[in-house]
């Protein structure tokens, strides 16, 4: 009975202890006209005014989206909030939340007798969606009140987020600091001419089955034939689209990404 009590109590330890880290993300909205970006914002533990701090802007999936504030918490949240993280990395960390009749980026629709290759040349190619010129925008404000370090911006996205962070730093390869990508896919060529020097890491299962792991593969090859130095590339051999587990248990992705300042790039 007392082993019991003990586990009940464990239990309910652990989803107090989740829901308090979970609050310290604060719900915030950013309104241009008459468009509205819900996002959660948390600050450095020890944050001062007038200080400005690196910001990691993470861009959540498909299944995410929604008005609610809180799903694109889901997955990634948890990566920057324990405490020896806090306080080796003392940064600005936004996920803002993509309606869901959205996107991150714009695509072609595919259909059954449409290929990967049609589809990748298409890609990065449309002007940014309202969601991605919302985040865009709030990120200038955080910049522009010198809350934000405009030399340390950092990118991050998983799926739907993944395109979305392609489609960002093709759009504006010389604006961000560095960036990572779970499960994406990018225009291959128009990536390898505008983000040559941009540093990036990215991750993909060899066995998923929702975004094929191939365009990333060819991503990599093509930078590595342009002679691009600061490109990364993780593949899990057995997994399929959920490789954010793996990726977000990396040691090194942290120390890699705060690594990079623009401009030393």
């Amino acid at each position: 009975m007392k082993k019991i009590l003990f586990l009940i109590l464990l239990l309910f330890s652990g989803l107090f202890l989740q829901a308090q880290d979970t609050s310290a993300y604060k719900k915030a909205l950013f309104i241009s006209g008459h468009d509205t970006l819900r996002y959660r914002i948390m600050y450095p533990s020890n944050y001062e005014a007038g200080h400005s701090y690196p910001l990691v802007v993470f861009l959540h999936g498909a299944g995410e989206r929604g008005n609610d504030n809180e799903k694109q918490l889901w997955h990634g949240a948890d990566l920057f909030l324990g405490d020896s993280v806090r306080k080796k990395f003392p940064a600005i960390v936004v996920f803002p939340q993509c309606p869901t009749d959205s996107s991150w980026s714009r695509f072609t629709k595919m259909t059954d007798t449409t290929t990967a290759d049609v589809r990748n040349r298409a890609l990065n190619t449309y002007a940014l969606t309202t969601p991605e010129r919302l985040v865009k925008l709030l990120i200038n404000k955080l910049v522009r009140r010198r809350v934000a370090d405009k030399n340390r911006i950092y990118l991050g996205g998983l799926s739907l987020g993944g395109f979305g962070v392609y489609d960002l730093v093709i759009h504006y390869p010389k604006y961000f600091a560095a960036a990572f990508t779970i499960s994406a896919q990018a225009n291959v060529k128009l990536y390898t001419q505008k983000a040559r020097y941009f540093p990036i890491w990215i991750f993909h299962g060899d066995s998923d089955n929702t975004i094929s792991v191939q365009p990333d593969r060819d991503l990599y090859k093509a930078m590595q034939g342009v002679g691009a130095k600061n490109v990364k590339y993780t593949e899990y051999p057995g997994v399929q689209h959920n490789s954010w587990d793996n990726a977000f248990a990396e040691p090194k992705l942290l120390p890699w990404l705060f690594s990079f300042r623009k401009g030393n790039q």
